[in-house]
């Protein structure tokens, strides 16, 4: 347990908050805006200083051998889909927490869907990794979405003790639509829980009143993907978003700063 206490205090840092950037949809997209190239936005990003990327192992490789970007904190994720699939909500694994561990990974993620008719798979699967990664002491983040019931409060919750139950260290939830709703869900665990940034927004002011009522209301911290790397300054809104949600700027500085600054 000493291995996943130091990992997870290098994800959390002095806060006890973080600020992850997912980067590991080109398995599921393909090369989409922001990560057609992705080491010069992982440049970006990781200049901003957020507390983690999440990547796929092969993007970690590639990653570990640039000496400018090995700097950073990474999660390797562990489940895959593609939109080229006929069913997108069937995620399978397709790494090993022993490769998380060789490629220098801080934590592994595993993306679980609820209320889809493999939801029963993809459970298994949890219990499966949850267990490698007791035993090897990385800490496991359990990306957990409702399918059918994506903002409300009770799957949501349900989502979340499932995570907590069957072992996760960091739970990525989908944000509810209030700080209120958000205090529910994080009363209902006793394991950092984090909230995701969601499908792409072009307004400052909703993204970072999102992330203001998620930290507010009680949450440890955010995910943040698209609304990062595919804005036009990734490594300005990672620096922002990060400083907000570790109490070292206001909402009111946050939004000044990249108003004034993009």
């Amino acid at each position: 347990m000493y291995g996943k206490t130091l990992r997870l205090a290098r994800l959390f840092g002095a806060t006890g908050k973080t600020c992850i950037v997912p980067m590991d949809h080109g398995v599921t997209y393909g090369p989409i805006k922001g990560i057609e190239n992705y080491c010069n936005t992982a440049r970006e990003v990781l200049a901003g200083e957020p507390n983690a990327i999440v990547v796929h192992k092969g993007l970690l490789k590639s990653i570990a051998c640039n000496k400018e970007l090995a700097i950073g904190r990474f999660i390797m994720h562990l489940s895959a889909s593609t939109i080229l699939s006929n069913d997108t909500s069937n995620k399978v694994i397709v790494g090993s927490v022993e490769e998380a561990i060789q490629l220098g990974a801080d934590a592994i993620s595993l993306h679980i869907n609820l209320e889809c008719d493999l939801e029963p798979s993809m459970l298994q699967s949890m219990g499966q990794v949850s267990k490698l990664c007791l035993n090897w002491g990385m800490p496991l983040l359990a990306m957990m979405y409702t399918c059918n019931n994506p903002n409300k409060v009770t799957p949501i919750a349900h989502a979340a003790r499932i995570a907590e139950e069957l072992g996760a260290d960091i739970i990525k939830l989908h944000y509810p639509g209030s700080r209120e709703d958000v205090g529910k869900i994080v009363n209902g665990v006793n394991v950092p829980v984090i909230f995701a940034g969601g499908e792409y927004t072009t307004s400052t002011e909703q993204l970072v009143s999102m992330v203001n009522d998620t930290i507010s209301g009680g949450a440890s911290g955010v995910a943040i993907g698209r609304n990062i790397f595919q804005h036009k300054n990734p490594r300005l809104i990672t620096k922002m978003i990060t400083k907000l949600v570790h109490g070292e700027i206001n909402y009111k500085e946050c939004i000044m700063n990249l108003k004034g600054e993009e």
